[in-house]
């Protein structure tokens, strides 16, 4: 129920059009249950002998109205709305009565499902903004506890699946209640004695419809994990193409996702069944009540001793009118289990708090002016046990280029991580000009900086685009001074549509060195202050290897950087070289400092220049 009602919290905004559907669903049911009513009015038309009788009586009533039951006061005003002296007259009545009944029926049917179907798809639209806004704000710590495809697999699934609960929810939750409701009225309005047999139906028919609907919504939930993991080999799949194809492993990827694809199947078949079976139970137990009740009716009026047949007529129709709205209740119910069961799974996401909070009074920097100080970080990630780094201290002037080196896992990327705040520290500080980077808002903090990384990102757009990325006014001559300054220029220019190329997904139809100068270009046209740069080099080939290299000195001029130096020989002008091991700082100084101490710095550079001699000695 809470699941429910924080999902119809989403329907403020809406509630004006909410309310009008509201409102023509309810004109709706009264004129769904005036075309029955009216639908057995034909006996007293058709029959010469009912019509004159009940034209007689019209003519001799004398009867006071309020004496009367309420089922004669409602045959007497339909009575006089279609009955005529020529019965020719009288069946006209009827049938223009019967055709405006379906007519207005219809269109407030109409005007019901736009306004509500209106106000699902807003709610839809702003539940899948909301989830997609609010994956922004969170940090990268919990992309790394969640698989890419489970994530995709919410927005898009789950969301869809809520969609459908939302669409019964208002559509038919609101709408067949009401129409159950009036035709029990109306049945026992015409026979209590009949009536109280009839609804028999509903108990059973609630009691069967909330078990099937518990069962759904369990296997649901289990067949919203599985679709997930179905999108997350699928996603893991395309993204490592080459990989499979190089280790000759598409056999074995068909064979992981046929299998994942085969459990998917067996879950939504179960589910389906129990979607399948629940209508026909819920049908064949009604029809079966209303044949034992045309049998006992049936006796009591040829016997005379019962209702009048015109009434009897009448209670058998609205009988079996009864029977849709329930069974069209049952499937509402079953579609509402399996919206609560993906509404779950999308709560989940917008509930998840960021790592990184930003204080309500952060300050706003607009420039680095000093330096920045590492003083006693200590970091741990919340998946792993032993701390990533260990009391780190150093200091970086304005203008300084510092190097951090290290054998992998030694907490290199870790240590420029934190400067931007991808992740919090959970001991010491990191200072910029003399201020806790914790009281620093995130987005002023984070536009000081320009980050190239090992794994260059791109997205399937142009390249200006994705050289203007994040800059919605951008010059078009800075644009390609900045391409050109990372040696992009020359390859862009080869390309028939040059800077309006689209680069596909990820970059593909760039090659490494392309995209990598790309992201350069991107970083120049930022013109940050401080520059990170993660091993930008370490996947390149040597001729373009060399072609980023001297686009990144470009890059570096008069910007204090700090570097994840891959090959020792690009870093040996570095202002201060930090040498990490097991998370801490080991060794720091200058490239030629470093060779004289004959430490872990000459082991790994020696290592780089000879290996050969290395491994002898």
């Amino acid at each position: 129920m809470n699941l429910y009602l924080r999902m119809l919290k989403w329907v403020k905004p809406y509630w004006k059009v909410l309310l009008g559907g509201i409102l023509a669903s309810l004109i709706f049911v009264v004129f769904n249950s005036a075309s029955v009513w009216l639908t057995a009015s034909f006996i007293n038309v058709i029959f010469p002998q009912e019509h004159q009788q009940v034209v007689q009586n019209q003519e001799s009533t004398v009867k006071i109205e309020e004496k009367i039951d309420a089922n004669t006061k409602i045959k007497n005003f339909t009575n006089r709305l279609i009955i005529r002296k020529d019965p020719f007259a009288s069946l006209k009545a009827l049938c223009i009565a019967i055709f405006l009944m379906f007519f207005f029926k219809n269109v407030f049917f109409y005007l019901k499902n736009i306004a509500l179907g209106y106000v699902q798809l807003k709610l839809i639209r702003d539940l899948r903004n909301a989830l997609y806004a609010h994956l922004h704000e969170l940090s990268l710590s919990y992309f790394h506890r969640k698989k890419g495809g489970e994530i995709l697999s919410i927005v898009l699934n789950d969301v869809g699946i809520m969609r459908r609960a939302f669409t019964v929810s208002f559509n038919k939750l609101l709408v067949e209640p009401i129409n159950i409701l009036t035709f029990v009225i109306l049945l026992f309005i015409i026979s209590w004695k009949l009536s109280l047999l009839a609804v028999v139906i509903l108990p059973v028919s609630l009691f069967t419809i909330a078990k099937i609907g518990q069962s759904i919504r369990r296997k649901s939930v289990r067949t919203s994990k599985q679709i997930a993991g179905i999108m997350a080999i699928l996603n893991e799949t395309i993204n490592g193409i080459r990989v499979v194809k190089a280790f000759a492993m598409e056999q074995f990827e068909k064979r992981r996702f046929f299998s994942e694809t085969h459990k998917y199947f067996k879950m939504t078949f179960k589910r389906r069944r129990l979607r399948a079976i629940s209508s026909p139970i819920n049908e064949t137990f009604g029809v079966g009540v209303g044949v034992i009740l045309l049998w006992i009716g049936g006796n009591h009026v040829l016997r005379g001793t019962g209702i009048e047949a015109e009434d009897f007529i009448r209670f058998i129709i609205l009988l079996f009118a009864i029977l849709n709205p329930i069974k069209t209740l049952n499937t509402v119910n079953i579609d509402i289990q399996e919206g609560l069961a993906s509404a779950g799974r999308v709560f989940s996401i917008l509930d998840e708090k960021s790592d990184i909070v930003e204080k309500p009074d952060a300050t706003q920097i607009n420039s680095f002016e000093s330096e920045i100080h590492y003083e006693n970080v200590t970091h741990q990630y919340d998946t792993v046990n032993n701390e990533v780094l260990k009391d780190i201290n150093f200091t970086v002037k304005k203008g300084d280029i510092i190097a951090i080196v290290g054998h992998s896992g030694a907490g290199k990327s870790t240590l420029v991580d934190l400067l931007p705040r991808f992740y919090d520290v959970k001991k010491g500080r990191i200072i910029i000009d003399g201020t806790d980077i914790r009281d620093i808002t995130l987005s002023s903090l984070r536009s000081l900086m320009g980050i190239v990384t090992q794994e260059t990102i791109l997205f399937n757009d142009t390249i200006f685009n994705n050289i203007a990325y994040g800059m919605t006014d951008a010059d078009p001559k800075a644009v390609k001074a900045a391409a050109r300054a990372a040696n992009a220029d020359e390859f862009i220019e080869e390309f028939p549509d040059k800077y309006d190329t689209i680069i596909g997904d990820k970059g593909s139809r760039l090659s490494g060195g392309q995209a990598q100068r790309i992201a350069i270009a991107r970083a120049l046209l930022k013109n940050p202050p401080i520059l990170i740069l993660d091993e930008a080099t370490s996947s390149l080939d040597t001729e373009s290897e060399q072609k980023v290299q001297m686009a990144i000195e470009t890059l570096m001029k008069d910007r204090t950087t700090l570097v994840i130096a891959h090959r020792l020989s690009t870093i040996q002008n570095a202002s201060k070289i930090i040498v990490l091991e097991d998370g801490g700082i080991v060794e720091i100084g200058t490239h030629s400092e470093l060779l004289e101490k004959n430490g872990l710095y000459k082991y790994l550079y020696d290592t780089q220049i000879n290996p050969t001699v290395n491994h002898q000695t």
